[in-house]
């Protein structure tokens, strides 16, 4: 399952939420459950939100730190730094 997540890109990765969300308010309509505005709204929120802070806050990978950078410049025969 980790394998799996390592794969995904952050827009996978917020495309599959949101199907996610569509799929679960689908079938609590389809259970009966009732669509006012206020529950509409509701399930924008938990659709759109979580994703959008995980575009925000998810980063690529990590700059090179200084020891990393001194340890490649460092070492004969490697091809100087990242």
């Amino acid at each position: 399952m980790n394998h799996m997540l390592k794969n995904l890109s952050r827009g996978q990765m917020a495309g599959l939420w949101c199907a996610a969300i569509v799929a679960i308010g689908a079938a609590s309509v389809a259970a009966g459950a009732s669509t006012t505005s206020g529950a509409v709204e509701l399930w924008l929120a938990a659709c759109l939100v979580p994703p959008a802070v995980m575009l925000l806050v998810w980063r690529g990978a990590p700059p090179v730190t200084v020891a990393e950078l001194l340890h490649d410049v460092n070492q004969p025969g490697k091809a100087g730094p990242k």
